[in-house]
């Protein structure tokens, strides 16, 4: 059984990126392979998306592979590709998602089908992905699962308020996890505020101006400080689990 003692490089393990082709799931996947992990970018249109960004990623037996957080068939048989391919699952990185913007205060606007897709996308696909890879995370015997939330789930302020609904469930529910599935898999929450990674349609230059201004570090999030966040629970934060590192630049204060 692990000692969960920190490490500096992560030679030998495999890290599944769900998301793998977004932004912070790129860099995340540039940050491990830089420490000597193998990744597996995950996403809808991954093997179509992710040609060229596997030949960015230094060394290893990197791969892609199409899956939809929302078809748990698909997450299972990507599972079982991982596993044939390349016999293990260290690390698990849930990194989708899907959002739309919806202010709080109109609540025609948030109707029954979009809460439904946000809610099945952000909460449901998450659990899924863990429950299709738990087995292999569990014979790694150190299994990590981080799950990019945000801070939208403790401020209750969002793109919408289903956004927000689905990640305060994340948060919760990977605390249950957390003590589950101890001591042979951990379980975090990365929790960012704004970051500029064209994630929230519609949100870009003077949003993000105004967002830098009043957030106390003075400037919004990059897709490589949600990476950066994630290599830390893999790398020195590892006797923590079942809690949430906020990377917001105290925009939550």
């Amino acid at each position: 059984m692990s000692t969960f003692q920190s490490v500096d490089e992560l030679n030998g393990k495999v890290a599944v990126i769900i998301g793998g082709n977004g932004a912070a799931g790129f860099a995340t996947a540039k940050r491990l392979a830089k420490l000597g992990a193998t990744c597996v970018l995950i996403s809808r249109n991954a093997l179509e998306k992710g040609v060229e960004q596997i030949k960015e990623l230094p060394g290893g037996k990197h791969f892609c592979l199409n899956a939809s957080i929302i078809d748990s068939p698909s997450l299972i048989a990507a599972a079982k590709e991982v596993e044939s391919r390349l016999g293990r699952c260290d690390i698990l990185v849930n990194s989708a998602g899907f959002t739309k913007p919806v202010p709080a205060a109109n609540l025609e606007l948030l109707t029954d089908d979009l809460i439904d897709e946000v809610l099945k996308a952000n909460f449901r696909g998450v659990f899924a992905s863990i429950r299709a890879f738990q087995p292999l995370l569990k014979a790694s015997g150190d299994g990590l699962v981080v799950n990019v939330s945000s801070i939208a789930a403790f401020t209750g302020v969002g793109s919408n308020l289903a956004y927000v609904a689905a990640k305060a469930s994340l948060d919760i529910v990977s605390e249950s996890l957390a003590k589950v599935l101890a001591p042979t898999i951990r379980v975090l929450c990365v929790s960012p505020g704004v970051v500029d990674s064209g994630f929230v349609p519609g949100r870009a230059g003077d949003f993000n101006e105004k967002t830098a201004a009043t957030t106390p570090l003075k400037r919004i999030g990059t897709p490589d400080d949600v990476a950066s966040a994630i290599e830390a629970c893999a790398t020195t934060l590892r006797f923590s689990t079942g809690t949430r590192i906020v990377i917001d630049g105290g925009r939550h204060l």
